[in-house]
């Protein structure tokens, strides 16, 4: 439910077609509690913390401002020396200073935002005067989430505070620090239809977790393959038996040698039923001749192994599909390394070298 859930969540329609791009999914990994709590947020989770220890760690009816400049004193091309004589010129030095960062604060105040992702640093008086104003910041965030920021909130990433107006403040229902194991992160969530979102990958074991993280990018891939060309086929080894049946039909009406061909291709391709079955235990030569036998009925091109009953039951009524480019992109590549192999002409054998000994010592010599 977590991978279809999370990739229908962020098809969009390009003319005619569908696309879901994975990458627009963010998985993030932490090891603790059990798989159980591996959970999908409707937004992004960064792992950084707010950068005033001060301030509130939760906001509700977030306005995000995504900025991708310093808010920090800039450093000029050129070394310079300010030479002060006395304690006024000091003093104006440092209201000057304090006054462009309160500009700067100010124009980010001015947008509505109350919660501030920078993509470059935040100066600590730049970070006190955000806390005065209630604002929650976070600085450094990686130029990847931020992307993913602004396709999950509606926001967009401005260069220059400047160009920072209301209508590029992105907007979440909760923006709150969590302690995730030993790590804080922040959790951007509730956001109304994004096009971003994370799943948070939860596991007692680093090799869990390793495994767990796998397992969710192979489910996020089948279900986009499947949202993008709409073509399923039954599994359980129905295609394949299908395939195999379709292939011995057509053997006799090629005639000749090429006939013996075609028949060990159809062989071939029921080497996955087969498999599927010795797998589960059962007895491989029992379930194909049972499932040709199914497939020679109405409807048998649906019948394939259940591994739970040992039974040829419709794959279609039991859930178990697979998408079509899956498959196609299996036979193919199957096809292409059988017929690289057939196409080598010559074999060099790999022999171990043979060990080094010293020649026999003359006499007289000493070693």
């Amino acid at each position: 439910d977590i991978a279809v859930n999370a990739v229908k969540q962020i098809v969009e329609e390009r003319g005619e077609r569908r696309v879901a791009d994975i990458g627009n999914i963010q998985i993030v990994t932490k090891e603790g509690k059990s798989l159980s709590d591996t959970q999908l947020v409707k937004g992004i989770i960064i792992d950084k913390e707010v950068v005033h220890p001060g301030r509130p760690k939760r906001a509700e009816n977030a306005r995000i401002a995504l900025i991708d400049c310093p808010l920090e004193m800039e450093k000029g091309e050129f070394d310079a020396k300010i030479r002060i004589k006395d304690p006024t010129q000091m003093k104006a030095f440092l209201d000057k200073e304090t006054s462009m960062f309160k500009e700067m604060i100010g124009k980010i105040k001015a947008s509505g935002a109350n919660i501030v992702f920078c993509q470059k640093g935040i100066d600590d008086l730049a970070q006190h005067f955000l806390a005065k104003e209630g604002i929650i910041a976070a600085q450094r965030v990686q130029k990847y989430n931020m992307e993913k920021l602004a396709k999950a909130t509606g926001g967009r990433v401005v260069t220059n505070l400047d160009d920072l107006k209301r209508q590029d403040v992105g907007k979440a229902g909760l923006v709150e620090e969590r302690k995730i194991g030993e790590d804080k992160l922040i959790f951007v969530e509730e956001c109304k239809d994004p096009r971003s979102v994370a799943v948070l990958i939860r596991a007692g074991l680093k090799r869990m977790v390793d495994e767990a993280e796998r397992a969710i990018h192979d489910a996020l891939s089948v279900v986009a393959d499947v949202i993008e060309h709409d073509k399923i086929v039954a599994g359980g080894g129905a295609i394949e038996s299908e395939i195999a049946k379709g292939l011995r039909g057509y053997a006799p009406k090629v005639g000749g040698r090429e006939q013996l061909a075609v028949e060990a291709f159809a062989d071939s391709v029921e080497i996955v039923p087969k498999t599927l079955a010795e797998n589960a235990g059962l007895e491989s030569i029992d379930i194909l001749v049972a499932l040709r036998a199914a497939h020679e009925k109405p409807k048998g091109h649906l019948m394939g192994v259940d591994v739970f009953t040992g039974k040829i039951v419709d794959m279609h009524e039991k859930g178990v599909i697979e998408p079509s480019l899956v498959k196609e992109q299996a036979m193919k590549s199957a096809i292409e390394v059988a017929s690289m192999i057939l196409r080598i002409d010559d074999v060099i054998a790999a022999t171990r070298p043979k060990e080094w000994k010293a020649p026999p010592l003359e006499e007289g010599m000493e070693e």
